[in-house]
């Protein structure tokens, strides 16, 4: 059996690649479970159970990082010593800080839901556009500072996501 101490992508047994296919990744957290799960040690005693249970949240954390993308993008750039300091940096691009501005004031702003729903399709845009150069920066370039500003600002667009959906699902700008 590998080490606690692997890396997640070695752990699920995949290339430290940005891009991963989700199903084989469920796929593969599943048997994973199945394998590490502590009932099937239960005849072995209790610390070979507690170590199958160390094993099962270990499986369990690296699945949580792996299937979310900006999980994921973040964790590949602390594997290559670029921290995206999330919590301390907050500089971005001044074109990103007008961008993030229009998009609160066109929020606010919103009197309807096609509006709404307008502005959504803007945002889901952008961030797709994001992706794919995220993709490219991680994938083929390598290029860990630039995929970290493109991590920070797709942060940003998905709390500002997250204030879109609560003000449609609220059903303002009816």
């Amino acid at each position: 059996m590998l080490s606690l101490q692997v890396d997640d992508f070695e752990l699920f047994g995949l290339s430290r690649r940005f891009a991963q296919d989700r199903a084989a990744l469920d796929e593969r957290w599943k048997q994973l479970q199945r394998e590490a799960h502590p009932d099937k040690f239960a005849a072995q005693g209790a610390a070979a159970q507690r170590v199958a249970m160390q094993w099962s949240v270990r499986i369990n954390e690296a699945y949580q990082r792996l299937k979310d993308p900006l999980s994921r993008a973040t964790y590949l750039c602390e594997l290559h010593g670029h921290d995206i300091q999330a919590e301390s940096n907050t500089a971005m691009p001044a074109a990103f800080l007008v961008q993030q501005m229009q998009w609160r004031e066109a929020l606010d702003e919103a009197s309807n839901h096609s509006e709404l729903d307008a502005l959504l399709a803007q945002v889901r845009a952008s961030e797709r556009a994001a992706m794919q150069n995220l993709t490219h920066c991680l994938d083929e370039d390598s290029n860990y500072p630039e995929a970290v500003a493109q991590i920070r600002g797709l942060m940003f667009m998905r709390r500002f996501q997250q204030d879109l959906d609560k003000k449609i699902d609220a059903g303002d700008g009816q």
